[in-house]
């Protein structure tokens, strides 16, 4: 009998392994393309705007998928679906790294995005059936957690050596060797859960992805193009009313994606706001900070990286204490910490200059990684564990569309913050310096679409040696900004949290609510 209970440890844990790898790899992609983003936007001459839509063509189509992801679990057999999310997300991979220009680098990761979508959910599911044990199930859920964290914080720090080493395309080949060892053992160990009826909502995921486009793309190209801009507009117009249609329909459907009874809880409630508002922060300010490094404080794509390693080493430190936590205490604690500990270390980051030592903000990173670690794996366990035991897909593709929809939104929402500000600043400090006006407009606007090396180029005479100096401190005043305001939306979301859980003392963890009928 020890035996037997021996080996079933030992697929257990492979099996937890397996999920945990894919959920790494997935999450890594997040942020691993950010130190390349500087060498990108050299390469292909693009400016912020540019290099938003790289990120974008990961995180968008991965958060506006998800639902129907865990849907596709469903009806294939969550081993069929986690397969094919792998298999699409190394496709993607490939045709990235081989991309020669903008549009096909953004089309494959469009495809990325897909694959993480469709597997994300179906590893939550299988987990659901590799560990039947509430306690265990808890556990494994933390740690699975605690990889997509850690995914996302050692992004930059893995990315970096890559560029450097071998070239901005080595982040997306390396994806590679890392899938095939995941399909490879998926087949061997992963359990073959039958498909079940599922009915899909064509309607809803059409809106989603209608409306999160129509947001994201107007965020991206509002300041570049001018909010007065026909397509700015059209797009903007279009989220307007694609968004609340999309909540309409969801509380009307028979089968919708999005489980709008889930978030009436006030548990659900608050977990999905503060993974929403963490994820905000996070993804925004390291998209921002990677291109201060580098280009303002001239650190490589390597020290850059580099530069994150504590928030990494903080975040894996804390996810297991995170899911301890909730299975003792409940998710009050936790998200409440989480938020407040980002809330400091944006507004720390917020003060940065064009000479910034890195004792100056090297402390706040392990703040922001503890902070992430608790509130992101904390809300997950708190709304899957609400969910039914046949909602699990869902609720946990609900969780990773937060995060990855606060993501979108954050590069997009405070990109739109720093580009406005770096537009007005660039222009008022070259009027300044003494160029004339035209000169002025058109220099901001090649900063802008093209980047920086582009726009020093365009500045001759007298001005060119100015220009830099002009673009660097307008640059770092739009930082500013989006830094602050990110911390003000984290310092909002803690707020709510806090009043949705002032009753909630230990909220019991494996209570589910009655969402089915």
């Amino acid at each position: 009998m020890s035996g037997i209970h021996a080996r079933r440890r030992g697929r257990r844990a492979t099996a937890l392994a397996v999920v945990s790898s894919s959920v790494f790899m997935a999450m890594l992609d997040n942020l691993a393309m950010n130190n390349a983003l500087p060498r990108i936007g050299t390469e292909m001459g693009l400016g912020v705007s540019g290099l938003q839509w790289v990120v974008a063509g990961y995180t968008l189509p991965f958060a506006a998928c998800l639902l129907s992801g865990s849907v596709l679990g469903d009806r294939l057999g969550q081993r069929r679906a986690f397969v094919t999310g792998v298999l699409a997300f190394c496709a993607g991979s490939a045709l990235s790294a081989l991309a020669g220009e903008w549009a096909l680098l953004v089309a494959g990761r469009v495809v990325q995005g897909i694959g993480a979508a469709v597997l994300m959910p179906a590893s939550m599911a299988l987990l659901r059936h590799v560990f039947t044990e509430p306690r265990g199930r808890t556990r494994a859920m933390g740690v699975r957690g605690g990889a997509g964290g850690l995914g996302v914080a050692l992004g930059p720090t893995i990315g970096g050596p890559l560029v450097d080493a071998f070239g901005w395309r080595s982040v997306m080949w390396i994806n590679l060797p890392v899938g095939a060892a995941v399909l490879l053992l998926a087949l061997r160990t992963l359990p073959a859960v039958p498909p079940a009826p599922a009915r899909w909502d064509p309607r809803g995921q059409l809106l989603a992805v209608t409306g999160l486009g129509g947001l994201v793309y107007a965020l991206v190209q509002g300041p570049v193009d001018g909010w007065t801009d026909t397509a700015v507009l059209a797009t903007l117009t279009l989220a307007g009313l694609a968004l609340p249609a999309f909540a309409v329909a969801e509380a009307r459907a028979a089968a919708p994606m999005l489980e709008v009874r889930l978030l009436r809880d006030p548990v659900a409630a608050a977990a999905a706001t503060a993974c929403f508002a963490a994820s905000l922060g996070l993804f925004g300010s390291v998209f921002f900070l990677t291109l201060y490094l580098q280009n303002i404080l001239d650190w490589s794509a390597t020290g850059a990286g580099a530069v994150f390693l504590t928030a990494s080493a903080l975040i894996a430190l804390t996810a297991p204490l995170a899911g301890a936590l909730c299975a003792r205490h409940g998710a009050r604690l936790p998200l409440i910490w989480g938020l407040a500990l980002c809330t400091v270390a944006l507004l720390g980051l917020s003060r940065l200059g064009r000479d910034a030592a890195y004792g100056s903000y090297g402390w706040l990173l392990p703040v922001l990684g503890t902070g992430v670690g608790l509130t992101f794996v904390s809300a997950v366990i708190a709304v899957v564990q609400r969910a039914p035991a046949d909602r699990t897909a869902m609720a946990s593709a609900l969780m990773d569309t937060l995060r990855e929809l606060g993501g979108v939104v954050g590069v997009a929402a405070l990109g739109a913050v720093l580009t406005g500000r770096m537009h007005t600043s660039l222009y008022e400090r070259a009027t300044a310096g003494g160029l004339p006006e035209g000169r002025a407009h058109d220099l901001v606007g090649s900063v802008l679409r093209h980047g920086a090396a582009s726009g020093l180029d365009a500045a001759t005479g007298p001005s060119a040696a100015a220009a830099r100096t002009w673009v660097e401190q307008s640059f770092v005043s739009g930082l500013h900004a989006a830094l602050f305001s990110g911390a003000l939306v984290l310092f909002g979301a803690a707020a709510v949290v806090t009043l949705l859980l002032r009753g909630d003392r230990a909220v019991a963890a494996e209570r589910s609510l009655p969402l089915a009928g």
